[in-house]
């Protein structure tokens, strides 16, 4: 952009944090301050009131914030039009993807993406769906994968594919022979969870609820972050657990967990999610298109399998 000061006031403003748009915008904080110092120079006046560690637009600032909306939709629009002229395609791509997502899925997906357009540089951001979420809603990436449902009418959500759950074990354990595994079957178990917040976790409690198991009479017996620390407890004897099929496959080949499929079987959608914008990067627009590629050929495949 020809002013940064500008972008960096708009990431500001917008988020309504120094903090934040420094880690948006991969700035240090001091970077961040002196730029907004400069425009307020500039303009010889304050944009932001700073009090009790929150910050809030004044009048100036909230007339700088409407054109540089303006400003930088426009500058995107322009930076897209000529690019379709050139067939350029580069720049940053910042990806939110939650914890399973980004360490069993993404990483093929990225692979063959990156081979197609060596000139988009990707950036990705991992937690879990709560997270990414949130992200999306700060504008703080591009775009987001969750396998959580989302209820913000103002982000748009496009189911890709469908992860398939399953029940896990020591190979060793009573129920590890079992054909099928029944929620009452777990009933009563030392059960190794995810952290709340967690897509999984979110997932595994409305179906619960649903086949009239309240959620609450899981016996939790460790709370964890990420998925390979549920497979490790369980490998420990710590508890039983429910993750996705995907995470699995080398455990299963090893031998050293049983995978066992839920009655009724358990499926989640995995889905795309960003902001609503008249205007997006063209970097976007072909990771969009790649993914939607991507989906109807998995789609595909599984109904051919079936």
């Amino acid at each position: 952009m020809a002013d940064r000061r500008l972008q960096v006031f708009h990431t500001v403003a917008r988020l309504l944090s120094f903090t934040k748009a420094a880690e948006t915008l991969h700035m240090t904080q001091p970077a961040v301050t002196f730029q907004i110092r400069q425009l307020e120079e500039y303009f010889n006046t304050r944009l932001f009131d700073r009090t009790h560690n929150r910050i809030s637009l004044t009048a100036a600032g909230e007339r700088v914030f409407e054109y540089a909306e303006r400003i930088v939709a426009l500058y995107s629009e322009m930076d897209i039009r000529v690019r379709e002229l050139t067939g350029d395609v580069s720049g940053i791509l910042i990806i939110g993807a939650s914890t399973t997502i980004a360490e069993y899925m993404l990483p093929s997906l990225l692979g063959t993406f990156k081979e197609k357009h060596p000139g988009i540089n990707i950036r990705l951001k991992v937690s879990n769906s709560e997270g990414i979420v949130h992200m999306v809603e700060e504008n703080s990436v591009d775009v987001g994968i969750v396998e959580s449902p989302i209820v913000n009418k103002n982000l748009v959500v496009e189911v890709c594919w469908h992860d398939k759950l399953v029940f896990i074990c020591p190979p060793q354990h009573p129920l590890a022979n079992k054909p099928k595994i029944t929620f009452g079957d777990i009933q009563g178990l030392p059960f190794v969870a995810r952290e709340e917040g967690s897509g999984t976790r979110e997932f595994i409690n409305e179906y619960l609820a649903k086949n009239n198991m309240p959620p609450q009479d899981l016996n939790v017996n460790v709370e964890v972050g990420n998925p390979e620390a549920v497979k490790s407890a369980v490998e420990a004897g710590l508890g039983v657990s429910i993750v996705s099929q995907a995470t699995v496959v080398k455990e299963l080949k090893l031998a050293t967990l049983a995978a066992i499929p839920l009655e009724p079987p358990l499926e989640r959608p995995f889905s795309i999610v960003f902001q609503r914008q008249k205007f997006r990067l063209r970097a976007m627009d072909e990771f969009m298109d790649f993914a939607h590629e991507h989906c109807e050929k998995r789609s595909a495949q599984k109904n051919s399998h079936s």
